[in-house]
């Protein structure tokens, strides 16, 4: 017969990233979605009229821009350090 050990030892998994670093990730997400959503509309009901509006600033210019915004702070997010403590 098999022997069960009594023994339950409390397991605490190791994540890669620490809790800051979910955060700061969380932030940059919504960051890149609310750039894909500045994208969105500017489109016609109807295709054989042109909607000018598609070309407007909040499209191409400031919705790549957050998006770009974002993914940077994904990167800092991947590269901060949790564990660095000041002096």
């Amino acid at each position: 017969m098999s022997k069960h050990s009594n023994n339950t030892s409390t397991y605490k998994p190791d994540f890669v990233f620490g809790k800051k670093n979910y955060v700061v990730m969380a932030i940059g997400i919504a960051v890149i979605a609310l750039g894909f959503i500045l994208m969105a509309g500017g489109g016609s009901d109807d295709p054989n009229v042109f909607n000018p509006d598609i070309y407007n600033f909040r499209r191409i210019r400031l919705a790549p821009m957050v998006v770009l915004i974002g993914f940077g702070i994904e990167v800092y997010a991947i590269l901060l350090n949790p564990d660095k403590k000041k002096n």
